[in-house]
């Protein structure tokens, strides 16, 4: 037989009950939810900045940086929002590699989903409990999301799942701005599509149950990047493709166009410095077009203590630096920061 059914896992409202969200965080994911809001509908002026890790593989050095990013909050927060990344489930392309904290809470050690999804909880409760700040996540599994659903702020449909239906339709039960990020082949129109199917409401199997949904409003589009037929790396962050974007928006009935600019996968080919260039340009496209000013509310950006990447398992293991893919080191991060303050 091909599947060995491990254990019984337990519901998210199992684990919400065990791990319950206090009244102060309760009330910090309000207000942090109601001001990120007002940027995603168009009644804010600040500008949202979506950064961290590649992906969370240390609870300490991801709260560290965290409590880095809350500090440099407080300097830009008439500005900017800081949406840390406490990403906790990995996408593998192949299928091979690390696939994040939900699956190994310690990735040298052998996976374990239950004490995955009990890390994965405790991080993000750790997050708004000790920093102040709500997190985003991707949503690898939708089946999973009412595990975190009581504490994110933010979630990220990757490139890989945007085509799917069930992505689409459980975002739209979701109450928070849900980004859909374009497809690996670049397709504007895949993305849009994504975009109108999770601002509709839908009947659909969620868990065991028939339920209905009333569609989310504040889905919207994250530009990523595309890979050609050979496998390059294709940029779309560039002042043709917003104005394109901007375009096509027009043309759809959608509710509150936003786009935030993924500044690494395949907009910058990896090369993580280079999201210091990338971000810049964004910045200047804005200030060259009030539409696209309009359009982009924010930029995501991988970050982490120490630049570059290692691999998991070495002797050498540095605190603080990715094991996924390769992120801006934190003073550099920091300084962007602030000039993104300083600019918008």
């Amino acid at each position: 037989m091909g599947f060995t059914f491990v254990k019984k896992l337990p519901s998210p409202a199992q684990i919400r009950e065990t791990y319950p969200v206090s009244e102060k965080g309760q009330q910090v994911k309000l207000e942090r939810d109601e001001a990120i809001r007002k940027v995603i509908t168009g009644e804010s002026s600040r500008f949202i900045v979506i950064i961290g890790p590649c992906s969370a593989d240390n609870e300490d050095a991801v709260l560290d940086y965290v409590h880095r990013l809350a500090r440099v909050q407080e300097e830009v927060s008439d500005k900017l929002i800081l949406i840390p990344r406490i990403y906790t489930n990995k996408p593998r392309t192949t299928g091979e590699g690390y696939k994040g904290m939900m699956h190994q809470p310690d990735p040298e050690k052998k996976p374990d989903v239950l004490a995955g999804l009990v890390a994965i909880r405790k991080i993000h409760l750790r997050a708004v409990e000790e920093t102040g700040l709500t997190a985003a996540d991707e949503m690898l599994y939708p089946e999973n999301w009412r595990y975190l659903s009581d504490i994110l702020s933010y979630v990220a449909i990757g490139a890989r799942s945007v085509e799917n239906q069930q992505h689409r339709l459980t975002v739209s039960g979701m109450d928070i701005p849900a980004g859909m990020k374009n497809p690996t082949s670049g397709d504007f129109s895949v993305m849009l599509n994504s975009v109108q199917a999770a601002q509709h409401g839908h009947d659909f199997i969620f868990r065991g149950w028939e339920v209905q949904t009333t569609g989310n409003p504040l889905t919207h589009t994250i530009l990523r990047g595309a890979t050609n037929k050979h496998g390059q790396s294709i940029p779309n962050y560039h002042y043709e493709d917003l104005s394109l974007l901007v375009q096509m928006y027009s043309e759809r009935s959608l509710l509150n166009p936003a786009c935030i600019v993924d500044a690494n996968h395949s907009n910058s080919g990896k090369q993580h410095m280079e999201q210091i260039r990338i971000v810049r340009e964004i910045l200047q496209s804005r200030h060259h077009s009030p539409d696209v000013a309009k359009l982009v509310k924010g930029v995501m950006i991988e970050s982490y203590i120490v630049g570059g990447s290692q691999k998991v398992g070495v002797s050498n293991h540095i605190y603080g630096k990715s094991i996924t893919d390769p992120c801006l080191d934190w003073e550099n991060s920091r300084q962007l920061i602030l000039e993104i303050a300083e600019r918008v």
